[in-house]
């Protein structure tokens, strides 16, 4: 077993990677956790970290900090009665003059200032997140100290850095790494369109001095604005625990990839590789700082110390769900995606991403809320921050069991005291 790690000043943080309609997963964790917690406990998250759709639930827990319960119950019910018609507008006419204006700009080598600026006009969910969200309430949350600092990442399309926008107190200080940075400022309606504007699927944010994108994009690591914000105790809700597609049998015709399934490879690749890479990352710091007394090391301008983290995962794959609930679909974007080749068995990564329906949404809240009491008590004593006793601190990771767990002993540092 791995060395007992107890964390000096206990500072939990919630990391909600982005994952589109998949997000509603993180909804059932979250859930979970309020029912697992006294009933009018606050957010037991001291940061809250949060990427594309995963900004949205981390914005709304900020904003009702106060009452936990509260906020995930408005999560709910928004991620729970959701239609694509909410986050985007998905009639009949607007996907005609969509497609329409497309096509002409492709026919006549562009349109100048007139040029499409996305896919989709997801002018709905900025109205919805605007009435649903009280953003003046964040730094209530704050100063009456039911919330240390919440972060939002999207991705700068001028500087190509992952900027971090975070509010919170005056210890919180930026930080400025290779293409990553941390700025201060009130978090607002446009940092969440900002995170959450899927690259030619939604339209880029104006912030500042600059147009910005999905924070996924660029965010090599998802979990370092919690760790730059205090947290030593990491808490994880990943979107992803898929099986690969079987290899085709000797002789078996392969066939060509359809727009759609390359459309979700892609949007798979935005929205979960950093994760995995990231946790391996962690992983090998916390290998190196297992053999150091004090679990930690300084470097010149920081300090790498050990992290605990837990990581829920589906414990089913989420394509499937998809599978059985793309006729929920607006009849218009069935076309679409039909016309994507999207809605055959290579497409349901696309599909599992943008199945903004109730259905779809209910089942994965469902999914997620019983993986979650499937865990209880393992859940309960990490928030409770009880010392880890499993490989490198981190716990729920089937890669890491599967490929550390043999080696985590192997690891020897010369010079080192």
């Amino acid at each position: 077993m791995g060395k007992m790690h107890v964390p000096g000043d206990r500072c939990l943080g919630l990391v909600l990677p982005g994952g589109g309609a998949r997000g509603a997963y993180q909804v059932g964790v979250l859930k979970a956790i309020a029912e697992i917690l006294p009933r009018r406990s606050p957010n037991p998250f001291r940061v809250i970290s949060g990427t594309s759709a995963g900004a949205i639930s981390s914005a709304v827990v900020a904003s009702q900090a106060r009452v936990f319960r509260h906020a995930v119950a408005d999560l709910e019910r928004v991620w729970g009665h959701f239609r694509s018609s909410h986050v985007f507008r998905a009639d009949s006419l607007t996907m005609l003059k969509s497609s329409a204006h497309w096509t002409a700009a492709l026919i006549f080598g562009g349109l100048g200032v007139a040029n499409p600026k996305s896919l989709l006009d997801n002018s709905p969910l900025r109205g919805m997140l605007a009435r649903s969200i009280n953003f003046n309430a964040i730094q209530e949350s704050i100063e009456r100290g039911y919330l240390g600092a919440v972060a939002i990442t999207a991705a700068g399309y001028g500087s190509a850095r992952s900027v971090t926008f975070y509010q919170g107190g005056e210890a919180h200080q930026p930080w400025d790494r290779v293409r990553r940075i941390g700025r201060r400022e009130p978090i607002t309606l446009d940092h969440l369109m900002a995170s959450i504007a899927v690259p030619m699927m939604f339209p880029p944010v104006l912030l500042g001095s600059e147009y910005y994108g999905d924070g996924a994009m660029r965010q090599a690591t998802p979990l370092s604005p919690a760790v730059h914000l205090g947290a030593d105790r990491l808490f994880i809700i990943g979107v992803r625990n898929e099986e690969p597609d079987p290899l085709p049998s000797p002789g078996e015709e392969i066939p060509y990839p359809s727009l759609g399934r390359i459309a979700g490879y892609v949007l798979d690749a935005l929205f979960m590789d950093g994760l995995s890479q990231d946790l391996e990352r962690l992983t090998r710091i916390n290998q190196i700082l297992e053999c150091q007394p004090q679990s930690y090391i300084d470097t010149n301008n920081s300090r790498l110390r050990f992290i605990d983290a837990m990581i829920m995962l589906p414990s089913r794959d989420l394509r499937e769900i998809a599978g059985r609930h793309v006729h929920e679909m607006p009849r218009p974007v069935r076309l679409l995606m039909n016309g994507l080749g999207a809605l055959n068995y290579g497409g349901r990564q696309l599909v599992s991403y943008l199945l903004f329906e109730q259905g779809y949404t209910r089942e994965l809240i469902q999914l997620g809320y019983d993986d979650t009491l499937a865990r209880r008590e393992e859940v309960r004593a990490f928030l409770e921050g009880v010392p880890i006793d499993a490989p490198c601190g981190i716990v729920g990771w089937r890669d890491l069991s599967e490929q550390y767990s043999q080696r985590v002993r192997t690891l020897k540092l010369s010079g080192v005291s």
